[in-house]
């Protein structure tokens, strides 16, 4: 399937690019103290080799700024820095990393008396000066104090405004090398902050991500429903999954990010998806261990083959592989099968239609299918071959 994607800017990262049609990037984050550079070394590495695109580095202090130098002499990866809370510290960081992320609710920590502003365009001056893209990462928990003060009803309202006037002001300065992400623990809110970004700004490229996922497996299945629902339509540039794992599992996330891209570009998903295709659409979701009957996978091969015949139908259907997620995911698909150890429950939207045995659910689907196709197309003659 091929994908479609926002026409988003090309932004350089080291030796990879995001946006402009260009493969979505993966990242991931050491969780060593910078300080520690052989730790640090082994675990960019260790990311690198599991196919990170980039990998982040947090910067708190002068002492891990000038840890970069040494960690950037014994790693390819492609770094990212993570300024915490000091803005100057770009000026020491930048010349060893490829990109500098910066959160705009932490501006305010330091020089409280200096215009945040002045703050940006001195980051957005170190990093055109050392070949560096930027990153405002804007987090739930970090939201500019004076954007919160403005309130509202609204709780998005104010990561919005912040970003939209970052994005503004560099624009301004012509430095137009950056990337955006809004993060929060909720994927429901991710996926409703950055559809509205993406609608005003859709020549920005985005970093997805759901901040705090937790553990996984509920931390990689709480992310696969963001990146699902933003990915399908075209949003999202680079994505990270951020685990709770020991640091030697941490190549994980780069793992699942990897799964999640692979599911969502071959129609793998936990949640109906629209591709923005005026064709047929099937989803199935990933096998896993919630499955309740290995012939899941098989039927879903079968309801692919059975129905080619409809590809040209904006019809989504959906077939997902157990009790857990069929029942509620199967609602937004025009028809959906959900998949019990000996039976498949059918449904057309929200309404079910009963449950088949596996070796007659192909059958009734068809019959439902033709009767949605003659119910579209105004026709008793829908094509019926099969």
């Amino acid at each position: 399937m091929q994908l479609k994607r926002n026409p988003t800017r090309a932004v350089a990262i080291g030796s990879v690019t995001i946006g402009d049609g260009h493969p979505i990037a993966v990242q991931s984050m050491c969780a060593t103290k910078t300080q520690d550079i052989d730790a640090t070394v082994a675990q960019a590495e260790d990311l690198r080799r599991a196919g990170a695109d980039v990998v982040r580095i947090a910067v708190d202090s002068k002492k891990d700024a000038l840890a970069l130098e040494a960690i950037r002499a014994r790693t390819s990866a492609n770094l990212s820095v993570d300024l915490q809370e000091n803005y100057r510290l770009a000026e020491l960081a930048a010349p060893h990393v490829d990109k500098v992320r910066y959160n705009p609710g932490h501006l305010y920590h330091h020089e409280r008396e200096k215009p945040w502003q002045d703050k940006v365009k001195f980051i957005a001056e170190v990093a055109a000066a050392n070949n560096c893209a930027l990153r405002v990462g804007v987090n739930c928990g970090s939201v500019d104090p004076d954007k919160v003060a403005e309130g509202g009803e609204d709780d998005l309202g104010p990561m919005l405004a912040s970003v939209f006037e970052h994005c503004e002001l560099l624009d301004s300065i012509g430095f137009t090398r950056y990337c955006v992400s809004l993060k929060d623990s909720d994927p429901a809110k991710v996926i409703e902050v950055n559809s509205r970004f993406a609608e005003q700004r859709p020549d920005v490229p985005i970093h997805l991500g759901v901040t705090e996922a937790g553990l996984p497996p509920d931390g990689v299945i709480k992310t696969r429903i963001a990146f699902e629902q933003l990915i399908s339509r075209g949003i999202g540039d680079t994505v990270r999954v951020s685990l709770t794992v020991p640091n030697e599992r941490k190549r994980e996330e780069i793992e699942a990010a990897r799964t999640i891209l692979d599911d969502i570009e071959h129609g793998r998903v936990r949640s109906v998806v629209d591709y923005g295709l005026d064709t047929l659409n099937i989803i199935a979701c990933p096998s896993c261990s919630r499955v309740e009957n290995e012939a899941f996978v098989e039927l879903a091969e079968q309801v692919k083959e059975m129905t080619a015949y409809a590809k040209d139908h904006k019809i989504t259907i959906a077939v997902m592989g157990c009790r857990v997620n069929g029942p509620g995911e199967t609602d937004d698909a025009d028809l959906g099968l959900w998949c019990a150890p000996s039976f498949v429950n059918l449904k057309r939207g929200e309404e079910s239609l009963g449950a088949y045995g596996y070796d007659e659910i192909l059958a009734r689907l068809k019959s439902e299918l033709d009767a949605l196709i003659a119910e579209r197309t105004g026709s008793a003659g829908a094509r019926m071959e099969g």
